[in-house]
């Protein structure tokens, strides 16, 4: 049954995730009133949720050979790229993480959204975010070639 709901709870992450780091691309693209800025915030909160649950998941799934022995993934080459995709995504979500972070103590400190946004940023966020859910979808096909044999 672990192997179930941990497999599920992975799957749905990713979907969570996914759908979020899209939404969150998207809305950076709107014009970034204080309505916009609290959407953003709130995907950005969903994205954060799903990457922590996918980490954990996957991480109890490798770890604790749940699917498969721990040496099949660190010999399979398809593994191998999904982990460093992954480890891309982290990478190219520092400086998003770090600004939007900056940007919600900005509001919450009752800065206006016009003083607090820099609109070259966003749509930077908004580029990383989408360059973000590409490379997931890419993991989900290594995932599924995995699951078929592959690797």
């Amino acid at each position: 049954m672990l192997r179930i709901v941990l497999a599920a709870v992975h799957l749905i992450a990713l979907g969570l995730g996914l759908g979020a780091v899209l939404s969150r691309g998207s809305a950076l693209r709107e014009p970034l009133a204080h309505g916009a800025l609290r959407r953003v915030f709130r995907f950005d909160a969903m994205w954060g949720i799903a990457a922590a649950l996918w980490l954990s998941t996957g991480l109890w799934r490798y770890l604790g050979a749940t699917e498969k022995a721990t040496a099949y993934y660190d010999g399979n080459h398809l593994f191998l790229t999904k982990i460093a995709l992954f480890v891309a995504i982290i990478g190219l979500e520092i400086w998003p993480m770090i600004t939007l972070i900056r940007w919600r103590g900005a509001l919450g400190r009752g800065k206006a959204a016009e003083a607090v946004v820099d609109v070259r940023a966003a749509r930077r966020i908004a580029r990383i975010s989408h360059i973000e859910a590409a490379l997931i979808v890419v993991m989900v096909f290594l995932a599924t070639a995995m699951a078929r044999g592959f690797g």
